[in-house]
This record gives C-alpha cells, structure tokens and sequence, in this order.
C-alpha cells in the first residue's frame, strides 16, 4: 500500500528575455495519479497575479504604513523595504489580502505552506509570526494579532 506523500518545491528560472520565471514541481510516488490526490492544485497563495495585475503592487485597504508588491515580491514598510524570506513574505502577504479575518493555523499551513492536511504541531506556523513581527518592527507588529486558540489576522493601520 502506497501512502500518498506529497511534496511542493518552487522552481525558479530566467527566461531569455530576463524575466524570473516560477513554477511548481510536485512530487507523488511512482504509480500515483496526480489528479486523485486531495488538494492537488497549486494553492491560490502560490498562483501568479493575472497579466495586467502584475505591475500594480498589492496594496492592503487603508493602511499606507505596509505596501505589498506582489510583482516584484518586495515589502515595505514605512518606506523601507523589508528583507523577508519567500515563506514570510507569502505569509505576510496571504494575512495583508484578507484584513480583519481570523485564519487558523491549518489554513495558513494549506493557504501559504500548499499542505492540504495540517503539517506539526503549529509551531511552524507560530515561529513564521513571531519572526515578521519580529521584521515589522514595534511600531507595526502588533498588526499580527494572536487570536488565543484559534490562529492570527491582520490589523490593517486605522486610517486618519
């Protein structure tokens, strides 16, 4: 009996032109058919913005403290660009696009991690917090706000 393990690597490239280039290579045991395994699509969090989209930087509801650029995969933060790690900064991202929303940790694991079922313990998700909040600073990392047992969301600035 096979147990359907099932990894997720992201694969990047350069094309001819200069344009990096990012593509997904999933892993499933030899004999296994892909479209049968649960979740088998690659998560929303990890899908390319729609051409037209792309150059517009993401940009969260009301809050001109944290500016998100999806193209370029860049944060900032009142004007200064964060240094953030690719799991980070989709985390940080998947959080800024849904403001106010409680999300559990095994939605963030499936949402951003690409994992259908619940990876650990949580602590994966808990350690990937407290170091963007450690990055956002403390003027703005109470933004992440801990919802005690449940998971975390994202507090957008008040606007004034």
């Amino acid at each position: 009996m096979h147990h359907a393990l099932r990894t997720t690597v992201p694969v990047a490239q350069t094309s001819r032109g200069g344009e990096r280039q990012v593509g997904y290579l999933v892993l499933v045991p030899e004999g296994t058919d892909p479209a049968q395994l649960p979740g088998h699509a690659v998560p929303a969090a990890l899908v390319p913005a729609p051409q037209g989209r792309a150059a517009q930087p993401a940009q969260p509801a009301r809050d001109d403290a944290l500016r998100i650029d999806r193209a370029r995969h860049t944060v900032h933060v009142d004007g200064t660009e964060l240094s953030l790690t690719y799991l980070e900064f989709e985390l940080l991202a998947h959080l800024v696009a849904h403001p106010h929303r409680v999300h559990t940790r095994e939605q963030l694991v499936a949402g951003v991690w690409g994992y259908g079922d619940h990876v650990g313990d949580g602590r994966t998700v808990d350690v990937h917090i407290a170091r963007l909040r450690r990055k956002l600073g403390p003027a703005h990392r109470h933004r992440i706000v801990t919802i005690r047992r449940v998971g975390y969301k994202y507090e957008p600035q008040p606007s004034t």
